[in-house]
């Protein structure tokens, strides 16, 4: 395995850090990591190593706001940050590998990343694994409170919000010692702006998914205490693709990928990828 990693120019010329994990043989297809909210690319090793032998290679980015990259932790201007960061992205990895398929890997915030930036871009994509989606706008937030968001996402920006649980992130302690204790992590709250952009983003996923019409895999855990699990489902039914699949491990937590059960989760995907390398 080779490992290389450096920065690019994201929006706003803001300096965005991206690793790249690479195969000693020959290169099947690129996966293409969307991390989620407050973390960064370097938690998905899980995934690196069980693709990496089996002739993947594996790119992800720091989104703005998050590890390595720059920008005021977990707050964006505009959800376009991400997504315009990640199309600059994007076309680096098909410079470096013209030929290969690309698959984006989008969890939890990614998820929803992933989902927007399909329906701009998913001509150019093979197809799209996503991840404990955070699509669903929650069933306990108010419309008041949706409003009152808005009005501190405009006077207020950076105003601090929520937290999220580090214990949700799965049943295995070591991962969620791992994450509390990852300098790279960002365990404060996130941002009114970034949260009003969110809620709008899950709106327009929502309002336009059957848009979306390449293949596409969504892996759930079903006792998920992060995302809504029946977010999933929603996502499901609102995309337009005739290929398309969702599996529900039942008990696992948020990051399925780095549950107990995850050879089953990893291997599961494998599976898919495989079964559309050649379409």
């Amino acid at each position: 395995m080779k490992h290389q990693d450096g920065f690019f120019k994201g929006v706003r010329d803001a300096k965005i850090y991206y690793q790249c994990w690479l195969p000693d043989s020959d290169i099947k297809a690129v996966l293409l990591v969307v991390h989620g909210l407050a973390e960064h690319c370097g938690r998905y090793m899980n995934l690196v190593n069980h693709f990496i032998p089996v002739g993947y290679a594996v790119y992800g980015l720091d989104h703005i706001g998050h590890g390595k990259s720059d920008g005021a932790r977990v707050h964006v201007q505009r959800f376009e940050d991400f997504t315009s960061t990640l199309r600059i992205f994007f076309d680096r990895v098909r410079e470096w590998h013209p030929e290969k398929p690309v698959f984006l890997i989008g969890h939890s915030m990614g998820g929803l990343i992933g989902a927007a930036y399909l329906l701009e871009h998913q001509a150019e994509l093979a197809g799209a694994v996503l991840s404990g989606p955070s699509v669903k706008v929650p069933e306990n937030i108010s419309s008041a409170t949706i409003f009152l968001g808005k009005i501190f996402s405009s006077l207020a920006p950076k105003f601090g919000i929520v937290v999220l649980e580090a214990e949700g992130v799965s049943r295995d302690p070591a991962v969620v010692a791992a994450y509390v204790n990852d300098p790279l992590v960002h365990r404060g709250k996130t941002t009114a702006r970034l949260a009003a952009e969110l809620l709008k983003t899950m709106q327009r996923v929502s309002a336009e998914g059957a848009k979306i019409t390449l293949p596409v895999l969504i892996v759930q855990g079903g006792s998920d205490r992060l995302v809504d699990p029946s977010g999933a489902q929603l996502l499901y039914d609102r995309v337009g693709s005739t290929d398309k699949k969702l599996k529900v491990y039942d008990g696992l937590y948020h990051e399925v990928f780095n549950e107990p059960e995850q050879a089953q989760v990893l291997g599961d995907v494998e599976e898919w990828l495989e079964a559309h390398l050649s379409d």
